[in-house]
């Protein structure tokens, strides 16, 4: 790879975009103390059909953390929680008023932030950021397929092995 600054420059910039992203959903959660997992809870229950489980797996976290996460938001009565009576072993989560009210100041305070810092840029300039970055996101998950595509299985390793 030839020396280009300019990439380790580009690099550095999402860098710290992504920590002030993240710095801000955690200052906007801590407004309303939650937690940004309790948030997405929050968030995930508004949408249609929250599975628990699922949620767990896209979250790539354990369905002990969402349990924990669910009981405290039920603790605060943001979220009740009734059988399914469809499927008796399904619980059926849903915001209550309170837990719509704080994801309503939640969304509005999130927007904003938005019209405060994104207002700013004009249109050709917000274009060409989104094409740039739906490019480069392109761009990673190929070469994360590629990766592991490529990438030996534990079972096809060790199946290898033994030949």
């Amino acid at each position: 790879m030839q020396d280009r600054p300019e990439i380790h420059r580009a690099i550095a910039a999402l860098q710290r975009l992504s920590e002030l992203f993240a710095l801000r959903r955690r200052q906007l959660a801590r407004e309303a103390e939650l937690s940004v997992e309790q948030w997405r809870l929050l968030e995930e229950i508004a949408g249609e059909a929250f599975m628990p489980s699922l949620f767990a797996k896209r979250r790539a976290c354990t369905a002990a953390a969402v349990s924990r996460g669910l009981r405290a938001l039920q603790e605060r009565g943001l979220v009740s929680a009734s059988i399914s009576e469809a499927d008796g072993r399904q619980r059926i989560y849903r915001l209550t008023p309170e837990g719509r009210r704080l994801l309503r100041r939640l969304r509005t305070a999130r927007e904003r932030a938005i019209a405060a810092v994104w207002e700013r840029f004009d249109t050709p300039a917000l274009r060409g950021f989104v094409d740039f970055a739906d490019e480069l996101a392109d761009h990673l998950e190929e070469y994360a397929r590629e990766r592991q595509e490529r990438a030996p299985t534990s079972r096809g390793s060790a199946a290898s092995a033994s030949r």
